[in-house]
């Protein structure tokens, strides 16, 4: 990557952004996604997905020979884990509210898969909640490290019978005087 254009500039675009949703927390060959977004002409969607791929936004997680060819399987990459404070204060409104909204509509999915499948049982693995917090930008940045500390034994797979889960956080300073 030779140099590093803000977050919004690559992800707000609709056929990126329909790339990111299809991917938010699973992998994909290009042969799924391709299926997944048949809107899409097949020369767009490569185009983009290099885009995402040279910006990190994307990993090539594996790679295998199919009848000649290389298939790619590729997932969110490390630029897609977490968007910074930097890149957060250079949006715009619209663009906060775009990226929000991408967002959130990949919760909204994962979501709709777990209620549409037939394992009621992965009912027990969801949880959702909303807490206040009251910090500072230092405290946010300890509890941040203290939070990763924490999860970092859960980010790989350990043994059988685990299933895969989405944290998402969602951070949301209250205004003044709305709530005490």
């Amino acid at each position: 990557m030779t140099e590093e254009r803000p977050i919004a500039d690559i992800v707000l675009h609709p056929v990126r952004m329909k790339i990111i949703q299809q991917l938010g927390g699973r992998s994909m060959t290009t042969t799924e996604l391709r299926e997944a977004l048949p809107e899409v002409k097949q020369a767009t969607l490569y185009r983009h997905v290099a885009a995402l791929l040279e910006a990190d936004i994307l990993a090539v997680v594996e790679e295998r020979q199919v009848r000649g060819a290389v298939e790619r399987t590729l997932a969110l990459g490390e630029r897609m884990a977490h968007v910074g404070q930097g890149e957060l204060q250079a949006m715009d409104a619209v663009q906060l509210r775009s990226a929000f909204a991408m967002f959130v509509s990949g919760l909204s999915n994962d979501f709709e898969e777990l209620l549409e499948d037939d394992r009621t049982e992965m009912r027990g693995l969801l949880g959702f909640s909303r807490a206040p917090l009251y910090l500072d930008a230092q405290d946010l940045e300890q509890l941040q490290s203290e939070f990763m500390q924490v999860l970092t034994p859960y980010l790989q797979p350990r043994r059988d019978g685990q299933h895969r889960i989405s944290l998402a956080t969602v951070l949301i300073p209250e205004i003044d005087g709305r709530n005490p």
